[in-house]
């Protein structure tokens, strides 16, 4: 399986501008910019994309961790804070705010437990540490 986006950039980096989609056009041309990324403005940016990816990956993997071990998830929300170290231009690392009701039968130690493995085995967890290929074409 293969899931794709494309990325559009033109101008310099504080006065350029660009548009982000996804092959399934929930994202559709959606603008960025220096501002959306360094500092406020209408439009998204690669790091809160990360952390929306890391956020709806990670509470996906445990629920299905639950279901696995024997329980019914019932309502799971996760917040992401993304820390991006302007300094050195680099993420430095990604916090989890897992909120979990309604999950039958499981204990707080245990429903820990399992967020822990989600947290440690999820796919874009995984993804944050492997290497990078890259093929340049320029025209």
């Amino acid at each position: 399986m293969k899931r794709t986006a494309n990325a559009h950039w033109n101008g310099t980096l504080k006065e350029g501008k660009g548009e982000i989609s996804t092959q399934s056009t929930t994202l559709n041309n959606t603008q960025f910019s220096f501002k959306t990324r360094f500092e406020s403005g209408a439009g998204t940016n690669p790091e809160e994309l990360i952390a929306a990816a890391h956020a709806g990956c990670f509470t996906m993997a445990v629920g299905a961790a639950l279901t696995q071990a024997g329980f019914t998830p019932g309502d799971l929300t996760t917040e992401a804070i993304l820390d991006l170290d302007m300094a050195a231009l680099s993420i430095t690392g990604i916090h989890l705010e897992l909120k979990g009701s309604a999950i039958t039968g499981v204990s707080e130690p245990k429903f820990k437990e399992i967020a822990e493995g989600a947290k440690a085995n999820c796919i874009i967890s995984k993804a944050l540490s492997v290497p990078i290929t890259l093929n340049v074409q320029y025209q």
